[in-house]
């Protein structure tokens, strides 16, 4: 089974007793959630598949990871290359970030404080002044010496989170393919429109985050949609940075499927420079840019930053 201790999350093991009703339990719960936010049927019916096939599986897929790796999963039927990297997360880290995502309860600093080295106080400043939200964002600033330039970081509790982050990262990535091309930035940029255009409208369900929200109020608007063969989902930012900034229903957050990786994006409106007002790719100006100056016809609406 899963467990928390105070060194962190705990993988699911090769050996012992198999871990495929918990995996499936946690696939079940993903279809349900997506049906509830009214995701494709395609997708909602492709994880309750998923989860079938695992529960009746005659071997331990965490035995078929360890010996084929992601091949080994995708062999299961019904598992395709995107449920194939979810069972592996579950079984390399203990958790699934798109589950918690669904649920309102994703959190970067519950997140970072399983990370051996970092406490909860630590872990809050990792997110609110560096403005990390996944372990990949905190390896970056591991290496490029953010976390260094962070009181209560010294090179002996940098070395162990490294160590830490690299057998943790190590093993979610195993066997991986080569990283994948990002979606195009006018993609994203046209989510992002839909996204803002039907949250304003009403016509979006709702979650109740887990943070900064004490009330427990449902307000965080959650849109599934597709492009192509692309499952994408978006959220506002529901980061202490962007309520720090007022920038909560400015910034969007999109993630959507790769072959065997999600991606991640942000789409914010530009304060300064050439690009001001316009919406823009968090860390992807030059292609927003080219796409502005090389399709001056793109609807005004997808330019136009929200009036926040």
């Amino acid at each position: 089974m899963v467990t928390i201790t105070p060194r962190g999350v705990e993988a699911l093991p090769a050996e012992g007793p198999s871990p495929n009703p918990r995996v499936a339990e946690r696939l079940d719960e993903v279809g349900a959630l997506l049906a509830a936010q009214q995701a494709s049927p395609f997708k909602v019916r492709a994880y309750h598949n998923a989860a079938a096939a695992v529960r009746v599986l005659p071997v331990s897929v965490a035995a078929l990871f360890r010996d084929e790796g992601l091949d080994g999963l995708e062999r299961i039927p019904g598992v395709g290359p995107g449920i194939a990297g979810a069972i592996r997360e579950l079984l390399s880290t203990g958790r699934l970030q798109m589950l918690e995502r669904l649920q309102g309860e994703a959190d970067p600093v519950r997140l970072f404080a399983t990370v051996p080295g970092i406490g909860a106080g630590l872990a809050e400043r990792l997110h609110d002044e560096l403005g990390l939200s996944t372990l990949e964002e905190l390896e970056v600033a591991a290496h490029d010496g953010r976390l260094l330039r962070l009181p209560g970081f010294g090179p002996k509790r940098l070395k162990g989170v490294v160590s830490a982050l690299a057998e943790r990262l190590g093993r979610l990535h195993e066997r991986s393919v080569p990283r994948e091309s990002p979606p195009p930035v006018e993609e994203l940029l046209d989510i992002d429109r839909e996204y803002r255009d039907s949250a304003e409208l009403g016509r979006l369900p709702t979650i109740a985050p887990r943070r900064f929200n004490p009330d427990h109020r449902s307000w965080l608007p959650v849109l599934h949609t597709t492009r192509g063969q692309r499952h994408y989902t978006a959220l506002f930012s529901n980061t202490a940075l962007a309520h720090r900034l007022g920038r909560t229903h400015d910034w969007v957050v999109i993630y959507g499927d790769g072959d065997r990786e999600e991606h991640q994006a942000t789409v914010i409106t530009a304060r300064t420079g050439p690009l001001a007002g316009r919406r823009i790719v968090r860390g992807r100006e030059p292609e927003c840019a080219a796409l502005y100056r090389e399709r001056p016809g793109v609807r005004a609406s997808l330019l136009k930053g929200a009036a926040t």
